[in-house]
């Protein structure tokens, strides 16, 4: 059996590599959604590790709705990317900061 331990390393492994993806990388906005993505299964491990350590369902239902709102959060924004690059042409962060209503 794998200590509660192991999936905790592994939760903040890949929440810290989320979090450097996302200060080290300003520049693509496809990578900082996937970071963000990164982040919610780091989060999501943590929530799965401590619902079987703790014999709870409560930690797998709360991974259940992460994971919708985080399929729906990626739809959208990658809907929201491609107009804007058919718009913009670039999908460089820094040259999406001079939008206007």
């Amino acid at each position: 059996m794998i200590p509660l331990s192991h999936f905790l390393i592994l939760g903040a492994l890949l929440f810290s590599i989320s979090i450097a993806g996302i200060f080290l990388n300003r520049k693509n906005i496809i990578i900082l959604l996937m970071c963000i993505e990164l982040m919610l299964l780091a989060v999501n491990i943590n929530f799965i590790a401590f619902s079987h350590y703790l014999g709870d369902m409560a930690g797998q239902v709360f991974v259940f709705f992460i994971l919708t709102v985080a399929a729906a959060e990626a739809a959208i924004g990658l809907a929201i990317l491609v107009v804007v690059f058919r718009n913009r042409r670039t999908i460089n962060v820094q040259e999406l900061d001079q939008m206007k209503g």
